[in-house]
């Protein structure tokens, strides 16, 4: 008697039939670091997908910075919210290049997961602390690989790790080249919608909190983008739509114009908000929380155990370990394990 597929069979027999022939397929995964029996219902991009979505460090992105320090506003974006518009960005422009949706939602899920509190100013401060340096790409890997499900880690497939290493830019190149290193397409798509989604919206978030308005975002930038955020949109994800020819072996692109006026978005976000010394004084608090945390950290392993129960994974340091812990931190915590420890408590009698 022959049995029936399984729902996990026939979702991947939809992909062989249905993706473009460079598109990566979950039956075709290069796998997991450990064996792991496949699900009957779900391909192995989708189980990435989903355990990721239901971690604890996905969860806290909530309480992460964006761009504004712990914004009062309930409009603003966190960590999160960027996350799930990056995701938007990426399944679009995968749709309709025929690539796998699934893919680059698992490792759009997942790009951030290794992100400190307070942004990028975080990042700086645990970057300049930390021995050896701090990235929160290299960082989000460790949480999905050793860190998640109290040490065991989320046993993700090859292609969606490969997919966090390779969603960073820096500030001066935003497509890959012909020497690129990146395993799948999607993983390309993915470092492109990352910058699509957050110079829209941090644009929006500064136009919000009074930063700007958005007449005066230069004219060349906005006479080829667009002027609204659902124009702006609408062009870039377009524009890589069309400018990706995949049947010629290409990479994902988009057209010199419309990349040009990326980064040109992008450098005036820099001049106009990243930089802008209204939101730099906040941060520079923000960063001196976290110094004082980490000397206190590094300080007293014993004292750090038994305040907080974070000790060295074996064969790591404590170096290792404060590094974790103060990653993992959302904004919230940070400022209130500050508090705790560094402000002196009322006296009461009893």
């Amino acid at each position: 008697m022959t049995m029936p597929p399984t729902i996990r069979a026939m979702l991947e027999e939809q992909e062989a039939t249905s993706l473009h022939p460079r598109a990566a397929q979950s039956r075709d995964s290069r796998g997991r670091d450990r064996p792991d029996p496949e699900d009957d219902m779900r391909p192995a991009f989708q189980r990435d997908r989903d355990r990721v979505l239901h971690s604890k460090s996905f969860r806290r992105l909530m309480g992460k910075t964006q761009v504004f320090l712990a914004p009062r506003g309930d409009h603003y974006r966190n960590r999160l919210t960027h996350t799930l518009e990056v995701a938007q960005v990426g399944r679009s422009i995968a749709r309709a290049l025929r690539l796998n949706e699934m893919l680059v939602e698992a490792m759009v899920m997942a790009h951030d997961l290794g992100h400190t509190p307070f942004g990028h100013a975080g990042e700086r401060v645990l970057n300049r602390v930390v021995p050896g340096g701090f990235h929160h790409v290299q960082q989000s890997v460790r949480v999905v690989e050793v860190l998640e499900k109290e040490g065991e880690g989320l046993n993700l497939t090859v292609e969606v790790r490969d997919g966090i290493l390779r969603h960073s830019k820096g500030r001066g190149q935003v497509l890959l080249s012909g020497g690129a290193k990146a395993l799948t397409l999607e993983a390309e798509v993915v470092r492109l919608a990352d910058i699509v989604a957050y110079v829209n919206h941090d644009l929006d978030d500064a136009v919000r909190g009074g930063l700007l308005h958005e007449d005066e975002v230069p004219r060349d930038i906005a006479g080829v983008l667009g002027e609204r955020h659902s124009v702006r949109l609408h062009t870039l994800i377009g524009d890589v739509i069309r400018s990706s020819d995949l049947d010629r072996g290409e990479h994902i692109s988009m057209s010199p114009p419309v990349h040009g006026a990326l980064l040109a978005l992008r450098e005036f976000l820099y001049a106009r908000v990243y930089e802008n010394p209204v939101v730099h004084d906040e941060f520079a608090k923000a960063q001196r929380i976290l110094e004082d945390l980490h000397g206190w950290c590094i300080a007293d392993g014993e004292r750090l155990r038994a305040r907080f129960g974070v000790t060295p994974r074996p064969g790591e340091d404590i170096s290792r370990a404060v590094a974790d812990f103060l990653s993992g931190m959302t904004d919230r915590f940070a400022m209130e394990t500050w508090e705790k420890v560094f402000m002196p408590r009322p006296w009461a009698i009893v």
